[in-house]
């Protein structure tokens, strides 16, 4: 693809684009590669929160409690709840993906000069790294940006380019914030039917950060991962499930799969030989739809569940 676009394409901003948008990708691989086994929680919200603000506390409380969990935090390296969640994870816990602004955006002092601080040209790239390297995404209140990232997350969740994860909205206690976010999802998009009911599970709002560590660890509880496979999608179980709880979910999740599709306990499926470190996790095999991903999202919710 590089040889061709650099036969094809005479325009040099489209050449050094695709070569900067190259080199970042690199980068990304490089300082993320060597934690590929770890799981990481990426953290969203304000660069402009103050110390002293309630908020900000709560960012240090939830560096502190996931790296005490084995969990790596993914910021984007700048001040204010980045900088928070960095200071309670540590150095060593921590990657920052930063952006590069004419204004707001600097490296915070805890990632600074560290090998697992990337700064980006490029927000896609930005978001590749969040998205493609966390196994949970928690947004405080913020900006535009905050938003964004956010919003970015939920729909690539909702239509499938995305496995799911949990996405944590975080008020602190009594906050709004989050609150009227919510009420503007139920109230306005989801009656007007821009969204579907079964979208409301990609999300969950919560007022403390024990709720945070709580639900990431719930939905890890039995829940591995997912990989689908021709038309099948395998759900790999850290734990084995009753045939009782599989009828169960027959019965409530029948909108999900397709036309008399089936979910049944399985081992590994022969294509599955190329990750012999899960071959021994029990399997779910499902007739899913590839259209209902927030009903997905309720599944796993759901198998969790003792």
């Amino acid at each position: 693809a590089s040889l061709k676009a650099g036969q094809e394409d005479d325009g040099a901003v489209d050449l050094k684009l695709m070569n900067n948008s190259l080199k970042e990708m690199r980068f990304t691989a490089k300082a993320f590669g060597p934690y590929r086994d770890t799981r990481k929680v990426a953290v969203f919200g304000s660069a402009r929160t103050r110390p002293e603000e309630i908020i900000y506390k709560m960012g240090i409380s939830l560096g502190r409690k996931m790296a005490q969990l084995g969990y790596m935090v993914i910021t984007g390296g700048g001040p204010g709840i980045m900088q928070a969640v960095h200071e309670g994870a540590g150095p060593e816990y921590s990657f920052g993906v930063n952006i590069n602004l004419p204004f707001e955006q600097k490296v915070n002092p805890v990632i600074e000069g560290n090998a697992k601080s990337i700064t980006y040209k490029y927000f896609f790239n930005r978001k590749v790294a969040f998205l493609k390297e966390s196994d949970a995404i928690v947004v405080f209140p913020g900006g535009f940006g905050t938003l964004d990232e956010g919003l970015e997350a939920l729909t690539l969740v909702q239509t499938g380019k995305r496995n799911p994860v949990p996405i944590l909205l975080v008020d602190e206690p009594g906050g709004t914030y989050w609150k009227k976010w919510v009420e503007f999802i139920e109230e306005t998009v989801l009656l007007q039917g821009n969204i579907s009911n079964s979208d409301l599970a990609l999300f969950e709002r919560v007022e403390s950060t024990d709720d945070v560590v709580e639900r990431i660890r719930r939905f890890y509880s039995r829940y591995h991962s997912l990989r689908f496979i021709g038309d099948f999608l395998v759900i790999r179980l850290r734990s084995g499930i009753s045939q009782h709880k599989i009828d169960h979910l027959k019965s409530r999740f029948t909108k999900i799969l397709k036309p008399k599709g089936k979910i049944y306990l399985s081992g590994p499926l022969p294509q599955e030989t190329d990750e012999p470190e899960i071959k021994d996790l029990p399997r779910l095999v499902l007739d899913f739809d590839r259209k209902h991903f927030g009903g997905l999202k309720a599944l796993i919710d759901s198998i969790n569940k003792d």
